[in-house]
């Protein structure tokens, strides 16, 4: 740690003491004058004073096993001890998980925290909006993730998937080995064209800023981003403190802000001729273009249009970590990868329509879904109370106390969290076999707990409630799309075989790596597939 970082460590503990002293004396005054109290919850002891929980859980090389045997010992509700002192909700109880999410954006909020770091990054747009603004902005976004827009898109995805297959062709032709080596999480193009008309570039050997940053980035690379990462959400001004990750979070804004701007103006060029053309648009910027210029109440401002470039975030990140996993997935059970490849044969000399991406391809849908469920990009939802709440149990839980409820007080200011991860996985909502990639599972209408959860195929990967995931169809149709091209041209295998052990990487997402490599690298051995 270097002298600065030393003195700053120093003078953050200074803050946090004072900071202690009033918690102390604000909790005390609570007590003293009464009001709504969360209910008493039983959960795991704390491990530290000053962080809780929070740093085992970050640690964990899984926290989503560690929320599951918290489930199981302390029931589907519970508190989890967080930092100096204070404690958070979790929920996994299906109808608790579905009123906190139905209750989003106007009666459970973003914490400090998250306000704070997705201002900074991202700017005010739909991820960072609450309440009406975020109602307003979804409702101007809408028409570009329509059925009808994607529809329009299905060539994009293609065009963007088949240059990468010209990419792997070329390796392939000089590899003077039956096949080539190829690292996969290289699979970023098809994602950047396709959403934005941007081409990124790394097909071609270039490594964008955008890639670097994102390839870069590793929250809490040194003890003080660490010690900030963790008090963080509670002490979101800490989060302005000068650290490596501070500015890396600084030049990737800077980079995405760049990238949008161009973008946007570009864009504005192209939409004013395709008007005087009376052509149509194939890019998501395009019709944002569209909320920008809508004289009404919904229309967007030219900040609100330009913060949109989370949408950069969500696409350019969370499809091609799942494709990623697809593949792994599918060179880990090359029985499944042949499956597969069999319902797609009959597209040797045309690729799926949309209407058959969607409705007549059960197997590759059956893939993407178990992809999903089994790795979901976003692990975890974290949201405060902005109220008092009573929050409804499906099944009675024993509190603290002894006392059996059917329902939990939460106070106005307690962070809720409900474990995606941990809930997609389980095996008491998905069975013994939850744990596993099993793509059959969604070829059969079994009556499996789950469906007692509401969001997307009772999955919560793409959320629920007021933010389920906007782009959830046109990120289903990308994956589908580029998947289907990869699966009918090429075998995939691991260089160690199916055991190859599989590690996490840290970034904005956590993304899959082979163990021993140096960053977010997947190498495996690509093969044309025998005409």
């Amino acid at each position: 740690m270097s002298v600065l970082e030393l003195r700053i460590t120093d003078a953050v503990a200074y803050v946090l003491g004072i900071w202690f002293v009033f918690k102390l004396l604000k909790h005390g005054l609570v007590r003293w004058h009464g009001g709504v109290q969360t209910t008493s919850l039983r959960g795991p002891p704390s491990q530290s004073l000053l962080f809780g929980l929070t740093r085992i859980i970050r640690e964990s090389d899984d926290a989503s096993l560690l929320m599951e045997q918290w489930i199981s010992h302390y029931g589907p509700v519970f508190r989890v001890p967080d930092v100096m002192g204070s404690s958070r909700v979790v929920v996994a109880d299906p109808k608790a998980v579905t009123h906190f999410y139905a209750k989003e954006t106007f009666g459970y909020v973003k914490t400090s925290l998250s306000k704070a770091f997705i201002k900074q990054l991202f700017g005010r747009g739909l991820l960072w909006a609450e309440g009406e603004s975020h109602r307003r902005q979804r409702k101007a976004l809408s028409p570009a993730f329509s059925n009808a827009a994607i529809r329009k898109l299905t060539s994009v995805f293609y065009n963007s998937s088949y240059k990468l297959k010209d990419n792997w062709d070329a390796i392939l032709d000089s590899s003077a080995e039956d096949g080539a080596v190829i690292d996969v999480q290289k699979c970023l193009d098809s994602i950047g064209i396709a959403g934005f008309g941007h081409d990124f570039g790394s097909l071609d050997g270039k490594v964008p800023s955008v890639v670097r940053v994102f390839e870069t980035l590793n929250t809490g690379s040194s003890t003080l981003s660490l010690f900030i990462f963790m008090l963080g959400p509670i002490l979101p001004f800490l989060l302005k403190l000068p650290t490596s990750d501070s500015r890396q979070w600084s030049e990737l804004h800077a980079t995405m802000e760049e990238i949008a701007d161009d973008l946007l103006k570009r864009t504005r060029k192209e939409h004013e001729e395709l008007l005087s053309e009376k052509e149509e648009e194939k890019s998501i910027i395009a019709l944002l273009i569209k909320a920008e210029s809508t004289d009404t109440q919904l229309g967007m401002s030219q900040e609100e249009v330009l913060a949109q470039n989370t949408l950069l975030l969500a696409g350019y990140e969370t499809t091609s970590i799942s494709l990623t996993w697809a593949l792994i997935e599918l060179a880990r059970k090359p029985e499944k990868q042949q499956k597969l490849r069999e319902e797609l044969s009959r597209f040797s000399t045309a690729d799926p329509t949309w209407e058959q991406l969607v409705s007549e391809l059960p197997y590759l849908d059956s893939i993407v879904h178990e992809v999903l469920r089994l790795h979901p990009p976003v692990t975890v939802t974290n949201a405060v109370a902005a109220e008092d709440d009573i929050i409804p149990l499906s099944t009675p839980l024993v509190t603290a106390t002894g006392e059996i409820v059917s329902s939990i007080v939460v106070r106005k200011g307690t962070i809720i969290s409900a474990p995606i991860r941990a809930i997609n996985r389980s095996t008491a909502f998905w069975g013994p076999n939850a744990k596993e990639f099993e793509p059959e599972r969604w070829l059969v209408d079994s009556d499996v707990p789950a469906k007692q959860f509401q969001g997307h195929r009772h999955i919560l990967t793409f959320s629920d409630g007021p933010r389920i995931c906007l782009g959830r169809h046109f990120a289903l149709a990308e994956f589908k799309a580029a998947l289907s091209v990869l699966i009918r041209n090429y075998t995939f295998e691991l260089l160690d075989g199916p055991e190859t052990k599989i590690e996490q990487h840290r970034s904005v997402l956590p993304r899959p790596k082979v163990a021993g490599q140096t960053g977010a690298k997947v190498p495996m051995r690509v093969t044309r597939v025998a005409c």
